[in-house]
């Protein structure tokens, strides 16, 4: 006789666990706990199994048929229920973790994995842009479904603003992305490799400098007459001595400032190449950074930012401060400095290998950039102090 409903409702615990079978398979299992489960024994592949379909009461008599029905409904298709149920889990959890892997968690998980070991300020740049133009429109998605066509639209609204170089930058990073995705398991195809050819090149913009002579002293000497905030204005005193990259020197720290050997040694976490860097620093630098010393010697960094002392100045502090000076991003810029002395030390005959080599531009032959790094030294310090000497001169 098929069981009543009365009977389930009815059934109480005892010492061992029971059953009270339906038909088909179908029974309830009392437990001496007193819960009550419906189970569906069956046979698939010549081996007796067993089914799960609910607890009662929330599963009623009804609704443990319905879903033997079901089951009985995949072994007539030659498929396992159990198996079944199985697969629809895995599918569920895979959905969900599907979900989960967005466009920008798959980021962040890459730029934790590839970017740790960068320059600050190479780092910050990278991030930036996809928090600024990628992000907004395609973070939230889960990465395997990001096609060419939108990945392309958020690269064209960077490149509406005018900014093509930030734009091929940008997209080089998203196909970095999608193939570490690809790797990972995360998405099946690096949707920016489709667009190769979408964006017209772009061409090679140099950093605007100023190189004549006469026009490097209007430059000393508007810096000299700087009004703004002390600590700026020496950084911008710093730039044409020591001609770093921008973000090598707002980044610079006390504890990197030698001044009795009068070296600033950069560690290679914060070069563009990854190489340590000296800096032999004239007598005029040494001036400078000893006055500035007094204001912010006590902290972390020689141009802490004006909101708080545990990070720099801002990126764009030297430029701004060009700008309101008078030059404009056609005239001058902070990474200017570096071709201003470049262009003005091989002009007067020093070796262009010192010249290189003061400037980070590390060989691509590991022996020689080495040997460079030991060797030309003292010929850098030379070159250094005879550097400074002559803007002293240009500035009159």
């Amino acid at each position: 006789m098929p069981l009543t409903d009365a009977e389930a409702k009815n059934a109480k615990p005892r010492e061992k666990a029971y059953r009270l079978y339906d038909s088909e398979g179908l029974y309830l299992e009392v437990a001496p706990t007193g819960s009550k489960l419906w189970r569906l024994k069956y046979r698939f592949d010549g081996k007796e199994k067993r089914l799960a379909l609910g607890k009662y009461p929330t599963t009623s008599l009804k609704k443990a048929r319905d879903k033997r029905h079901e089951a009985k409904g995949l072994l007539d298709d030659g498929v396992d229920p159990s198996a079944a149920r199985k697969k629809k889990r895995q599918d569920q959890t895979r959905e969900e973790t599907r979900l989960r892997n967005t466009y920008e968690a798959v980021a962040r998980e890459w730029f934790g994995k590839f970017l740790a070991d960068k320059a600050p300020g190479h780092r910050d740049t990278v991030i930036s842009r996809q928090e600024k133009n990628i992000f907004p429109h395609l973070g939230s998605r889960p990465i395997d479904e990001i096609e060419p066509p939108e990945l392309l639209a958020a690269i064209k609204r960077i490149e509406a603003r005018g900014a093509l170089e930030v734009a091929h930058r940008t997209l080089q990073v998203c196909g970095q992305i999608f193939r570490y995705g690809v790797a990972s398991g995360y998405c099946p195809r690096d949707s920016a490799a489709d667009l190769r050819g979408a964006l017209p090149p772009s061409k090679t913009k140099h950093h605007a400098s100023i190189t004549e002579p006469k026009e490097v002293a209007s430059l000393l000497r508007a810096i000299d007459g700087y009004s703004g905030h002390f600590v700026t204005r020496c950084a911008l005193r710093l730039a044409p001595l020591l001609f770093v990259r921008p973000g090598e020197l707002r980044h610079a720290e006390w504890k990197e400032i030698n001044f009795d050997s009068a070296e600033w040694r950069i560690p290679a976490e914060k070069m563009k190449m990854r190489r340590g860097h000296i800096v032999p620093l004239s007598r005029q630098a040494l001036e400078i950074l000893r006055e500035l010393h007094f204001l912010t010697g006590e902290g972390k960094y020689l141009f802490p930012s004006m909101r708080t002392a545990s990070r720099p100045f801002s990126e764009n502090t030297v430029n701004a401060s060009l700008r309101r000076m008078g030059y404009s991003k056609d005239e001058m810029t902070g990474h200017g400095f570096r071709s201003m002395a470049s262009t003005l030390l091989n002009e007067h005959g020093w070796n262009r290998d010192a010249i290189e080599r003061q400037l980070a531009h590390v060989e691509g032959n590991s022996v020689r950039a080495a040997y460079n790094y030991a060797e030309l030294l003292p010929e850098r310090r030379k070159m250094m102090q005879w550097w400074a000497d002559y803007l002293e001169s240009l500035r009159g």
